[in-house]
């Protein structure tokens, strides 16, 4: 029997007495602890009757359990579906109905709240114990999976403002782990100071994959805080992060050389990274920071390179198995189209969305992207805009068109527009330009209030205007470059 993530992440270190995590409070978790923490949860999920090919959600704070989480689920064939702890619970119940989730995890304390959640969507509800020593289930028997078999679902949010599943296989996860091991130059001796969420792609299958395919620790933060950064950073070897972490860092007057002499490399992705972080951290510390890009259905698309030239505003170049091109038929200036990939680690399709799917695939298998870039004369790629106006604040999608469908419904709003603003510390920021309804006057604040308990905090507009009219072009398009130009 064969189960691809297990047999090449897990199994190899499932005996091994070294240390896995280094936690916040200066305790330690061996692999060995590691692997039987993921097997006691393998064997709770058993007991509720999850079966292989059910999905698994969880809505939990980062923790080792909430790792082991992953792992457990991989042994016992389930897709995986990690969701954001900032969801409400009208989100929550969407994402559990939409893909039929058999089993949700939430921590002790959310479990009164989530029980009505669950029982609507037709969901168990299991609690992730503080110590789950107490379990005394056995351990399951590995599942068989194959290369194709679904390993993760990550929802994504798309235009028409319903959010869609990205089916993941374990050969999607793999293939990408494999590629970023090799030109990062991930080594057993290497430490990953990992303050990065673990509901997201980047945090979980980006970070978490490489250092488990060599073997090597990590110091598992539960959150980002840069004054733990710096205490921590002089034992690692290797940082991951969105932007955001850099600026916060660089704002630190004690950040510098000290604390990032030992260090042999920063990564940072999910959100562009502005050319004056780059040239800021590179003074202060002496390290070019390393930007790559990747989507929640494809991981990893291009990387600079670990040993060459890291340029500033670009992502780097493909990954060694991934194909990239360009359309120019989708672009608006010389040399600019949309992105398209191909390659082992494009996923398998949205979940119950056929449509979709066919859409996101040129008739020759290319995904399209979404995104319009550049490649120069070097074969450096360059984000240059995207396509379907995504907002990244913080490392996290926002699609305009999910708030605006709720802001719109409001009373005395004509019309809305979602747009983001660049922002120093999260890359982009949430704006939200109003229309009233003619003879009416609504009330932002009121608006806000009633948003702020109907989507995720992160996708809450920061700054709200009343304006008289949209501006639109001649083919009555709404113009989100003159609302940034006006309000940004």
């Amino acid at each position: 029997m064969a189960n691809p993530i297990h047999d090449v992440l897990f199994a190899p270190n499932e005996a091994r007495e070294t240390v896995f995590l280094h936690l916040a409070d200066g305790s330690t978790l061996t692999h060995r602890a590691f692997a039987t923490l993921a097997g006691r949860l393998a064997g709770l999920i058993v007991a509720q009757g999850v079966k292989p090919g059910d999905r698994v959600a969880a809505q939990v704070e980062k923790s080792p359990a909430a790792l082991a989480l992953y792992a457990a689920c991989v042994r016992v064939g389930a897709v995986y579906l990690p969701l954001n702890t900032a969801y409400t619970h009208e989100e929550l119940g969407f994402f559990l109905s939409d893909c039929a989730v058999s089993l949700l995890f939430c921590d002790p304390e959310h479990e009164a709240d989530l029980s009505a959640v669950a029982d609507a969507a037709g969901a168990g509800l299991a609690v992730l114990p503080e110590d789950p020593a107490i379990l005394d289930h056995p351990v399951p028997a590995v599942a068989d999976r194959s290369p194709d078999d679904l390993a993760a679902m990550l929802y994504t949010s798309g235009t028409t403002g319903r959010p869609k599943g990205a089916m993941l296989s374990h050969e999607n996860l793999l293939s990408n782990t494999r590629a970023l091991v090799e030109i990062w130059g991930i080594r057993p001796g290497d430490t990953l100071l990992h303050a990065l969420p673990i509901y997201h792609s980047h945090g979980l299958f980006v970070a978490t994959n490489v250092m488990l395919l060599r073997g090597a620790p990590m110091i598992f933060l539960p959150k980002f805080d840069a004054g733990l950064m710096l205490r921590l950073m002089p034992r690692a070897t290797v940082m991951m992060g969105v932007p955001t972490f850099y600026t916060r860092l660089l704002a630190e007057p004690a950040f510098g050389r000290d604390q990032a002499g030992h260090m042999r490399l920063f990564i940072s992705g999910s959100a562009p990274l502005l050319a004056q972080t780059h040239e800021a951290f590179e003074a202060r510390t002496g390290h070019r920071i390393l930007e790559r890009y990747g989507l929640t259905e494809t991981s990893m698309n291009t990387s600079n390179p670990l040993d060459g030239e890291r340029r500033a505003g670009t992502v780097g170049f493909p990954l060694p198995d991934v194909s990239l091109r360009l359309d120019a038929g989708t672009g608006e200036g010389e040399g600019i189209g949309e992105i398209q990939v191909k390659g082992p680690n494009v996923f398998r399709g949205y979940w119950g969305l056929k449509e979709k799917t066919a859409e996101a695939f040129t008739g020759d298998g290319w995904f399209r992207t979404g995104d319009l870039g550049t490649i120069d004369a070097d074969g450096y790629v360059t984000i240059v805009g995207r396509e379907k106006d995504l907002i990244i604040t913080g490392g996290l999608n926002v699609y305009p068109k999910e708030i605006e469908t709720l802001i719109d419904a409001e009373e005395g709003v004509e019309e809305s527009a979602v747009f983001g603003v660049p922002d120093s510390d999260f890359g982009e920021r949430v704006i939200a330009a109003v229309a009233p309804a003619p003879g009416s006057s609504p009330d932002l604040a009121v608006i806000a209030e009633r948003i702020a308990n109907r989507v995720a905090k992160f996708k809450q507009p920061k700054e709200w205007h009343l304006v008289d009219a949209l501006p639109r072009n001649a083919m009555g398009k709404v113009q989100k470059e003159e609302l940034r130009r006006h309000h940004g």
